[in-house]
């Protein structure tokens, strides 16, 4: 197994949710677009109180809705029912690259968020999906329009320009909105 990376070179892609039978498997809610691409990236490091730890998938397959998993880790439910809301995470460097207009969430965060009022409205602290479209949390700072936190839809019709150089997203959103 390789060693421990720095934890500004990981990017989380999930996290473990309650028990499914009695043999340690455990619910993965996967954070990519295509939820089963999750297992393709590898490997796996789990965000625990001593620090991160390795986390290998021993087998997985889709259950109703959802996903479940078994871990080298996780050896029978008694372990399992203590992992819940454990994070999954990977090394950024593992992952594909992004078309031209594609963007890791990841990337996002800390990005400074500016209407076309050229208003400051604040940085995103949060990306989330809400089953219609994605949401960041842009949050107030001392340096922003104002002391609101907004919750703007990331869309074609919202977002016009991400500039990864000057770390800015230009939106189409009103200060009063």
């Amino acid at each position: 197994m390789s060693s421990v990376p720095n934890a500004s070179a990981l990017m989380k892609i999930g996290q473990l949710k309650k028990p499914y039978g009695i043999k340690g498997w455990l619910w993965v809610f996967s954070e990519t677009d295509d939820r089963t691409a999750i297992f393709d990236m590898k490997p796996w490091w789990m965000k625990t109180a001593t620090g991160m730890k390795p986390l290998t998938v021993k087998a997985w397959r889709e259950q109703g809705t959802g996903i479940v998993a078994q871990f080298e880790q996780v050896p029978d439910r008694n372990v399992a029912e203590t992992m819940n809301g454990v994070t999954v995470w990977v090394e950024q460097n593992i992952l594909p690259e992004t078309a031209e207009d594609e963007y890791y969430w990841s990337d996002l965060i800390s990005l400074r968020v500016m209407n076309e009022q050229g208003e400051y409205l604040g940085n995103i602290t949060e990306m989330f999906e809400t089953g219609a479209h994605a949401i960041m949390r842009v949050a107030a700072n001392s340096d922003s329009l104002d002391n609101e936190e907004r919750l703007i839809p990331w869309h074609k019709q919202t977002v016009v320009e991400v500039n990864m150089a000057e770390k800015t997203v230009l939106v189409t959103w009103q200060s009063d909105y």
